[in-house]
């Protein structure tokens, strides 16, 4: 996530918070904060925050001991008791200008880069909720929606993120939850996808140049491709 604040702002219809700072991100890692949008209260009003990502439920006995996924299916999100009151009354748009994925090859994996085809920022489908500690600590938390893969996205694994374009934004965040379900699908619209360095597995890293494409001759497999997990490795 790379866009300006101030333009952040103007995309997702919020007024820049002078205490929110952002600086460029090119390695987002989970257990990070991350950059969300959300509604302000029961208001129509829109916030930026930064939330964790992965998700805490508020009715955690102790967040230690409970896995915090980064990712809910969407095709279950709306019936899992992890997510189920999330996903009715704290839904979230998490921007973003792309995202990467790991196709596997002989020998380790293979990151790819996966963004609109025209470069421009997006939002991920989220939602979000607040657990609070006996000693007053709140965890403010996220996860990312997914669905199944489009074509474009299949032959590097077959699930990838809930992306909505600015159309989406209003309903994500203010629709019931009926009509809300209707919006998580394959992405529609044209993306574009390369390969990138390995460097990028290190959550350390976190500069432009992880988002340069690879050079023809470093990423043409040297062996052959092996089939995907069966779960996503971010998405």
């Amino acid at each position: 996530m790379t866009l300006p604040v101030d333009a952040m702002g103007r995309l997702f219809g919020f007024e820049p918070d002078t205490t929110v700072e952002l600086a460029p991100r090119y390695n987002i890692a989970p257990s990070q904060l991350i950059a969300v949008v959300r509604r302000r209260g029961e208001t129509s009003t829109r916030e930026l925050s930064l939330l964790r990502w992965g998700f805490i439920p508020s009715w955690a006995r102790d967040p230690a001991s409970l896995r915090q996924p980064i990712n809910a299916r969407g095709e279950t999100v709306s019936a899992k008791p992890m997510f189920r009151e999330a996903f009715r009354h704290r839904r979230c748009l998490i921007p973003a200008d792309g995202f990467y994925e790991w196709k596997r090859v002989s020998g380790g994996k293979q990151p790819w880069r996966i963004q609109r085809a025209d470069g421009a920022p997006f939002a991920f489908a989220g939602v979000w909720d607040r657990w609070a500690g006996r000693d007053g600590k709140a965890i403010e938390s996220c996860a990312i929606l997914t669905t199944e893969a489009n074509d474009i996205v299949r032959p590097i694994h077959d699930r990838m993120p809930v992306i909505l374009d600015i159309g989406r934004f209003g309903p994500w965040l203010e629709a019931s939850s009926v009509e809300a379900a209707d919006l998580i699908e394959p992405y529609r619209g044209a993306l574009s996808l390369f390969p990138v360095r390995r460097r990028i597995n290190d959550p350390a890293q976190d500069d432009a140049e992880l988002v340069v494409p690879l050079p023809d001759d470093e990423a043409r497999p040297t062996s052959p491709i092996l089939p995907e997990d069966p779960e996503p490795s971010l998405f």
